[in-house]
């Protein structure tokens, strides 16, 4: 009984908290706007609906989807330095989005997720055939194997992009903004709800096939569709949220580490865990960049990547010790 009241007192604090940060990122900008002020000036209403509830909605979503994204990652691949980050999902998106540009110069949005979505599914497969050959090997060789990885997928990009002189282009991929999320050009962000459901329905059997494959294939379980409808789930998610906002590192890293410590390695409770925390890191993080040099903003993916950096580095020091 008390630890069910603990459970319910913790999960009110945690909701709180997120709505409080949602309150504040909806009245924080370079335009100064008040609840009162809503009702009394349109020019600010247009502003509150056409750009700040777009963004705070984008947080929300993003952050949560990449931390679930992260989780099962690490959870089919045996590995808690797995993500999105570390594996070359984030430079698969990039380069679909780069093949859809190159091929299509005036292809729509939804082109561009479908040519992410194909591209990091791809990459995300390749990642997993190269878990499977080093699996045995120290924890920490596969996630810099990832990153070798997403450095050559880099490379090739940059090279496409010199090439075909987009290189101006490329760059709003490179480090995630959500300055520029409006209405009407952020809504393939709700892509990400569904693939939430789908992952909390799936959890059991995400954790069965990441037990290894000859576990599942005993409890009968199909090990290479459960671990493929994982890898689309995590693609559809890397993939809206690059085409939509940019590059989002380490969220899908460090959020399922953190919740991991407090809540444990059940899948199922940890998850809404993960998207309440991946939501309010990102949240915090972009209220950070508006306020540091206001009326300025610092790019999310900049203070995403410093913070982000530092706690796997200190991850990596942990685990080898």
């Amino acid at each position: 009984m008390k630890r069910k009241r603990e459970k319910i007192i913790f999960y009110s604090v945690t909701v709180l908290i997120t709505f409080l940060l949602v309150w504040i990122s909806l009245f924080t900008g370079a335009k100064n706007i008040h609840w009162a002020d809503l009702w009394q000036y349109p020019d600010k209403m247009q502003v509150f609906f056409i750009s700040r509830i777009p963004r705070t909605l984008a947080l929300v979503l993003v952050g949560a989807g990449l931390s679930i994204a992260g989780f099962i990652m690490q959870q089919l691949s045996q590995n808690n330095f797995v993500s999105p980050t570390t594996s070359g999902a984030l430079e698969g998106a990039k380069m679909g989005i780069l093949f859809a540009m190159v091929l299509m110069p005036q292809s729509s949005l939804l082109v561009k997720i479908c040519s992410a979505l194909a591209f990091t599914f791809l990459t995300a497969l390749i990642f997993i055939f190269f878990v499977n050959k080093i699996r045995h090997r120290s924890s920490i060789f596969i996630p810099l194997v990832g990153l070798m990885f997403a450095s050559i997928l880099a490379s090739i990009s940059t090279f496409f992009a010199y090439k075909y002189n987009i290189v101006q282009n490329t760059q709003e991929w490179m480090l995630g903004d959500f300055s520029s999320v409006l209405q009407g050009q952020y809504e393939s962000i709700y892509l990400i709800l569904p693939v939430v459901g789908l992952c909390y329905f799936y959890a059991e059997r995400f954790t069965i096939a990441g037990m290894g494959e000859s576990f599942a294939r005993n409890l009968g379980l199909s090990y290479a569709a459960i671990v493929n409808l994982g890898l689309l789930a995590v693609s559809l998610v890397v993939s809206a949220s690059v085409v939509t906002v940019g590059t989002i590192p380490f969220v899908g890293l460090i959020i399922p580490n953190m919740v991991r410590i407090f809540v444990g390695d059940n899948l199922k409770r940890a998850l809404p865990w993960s998207a309440f925390a991946g939501s309010i890191f990102l949240m915090v993080c972009d209220i950070m960049g508006r306020l540091l040099i206001f009326p300025y903003e610092i790019p999310i993916g900049m203070m995403v990547g410093v913070i982000g950096g530092l706690t796997f580095f200190v991850l990596i020091l942990r685990r080898s010790q």
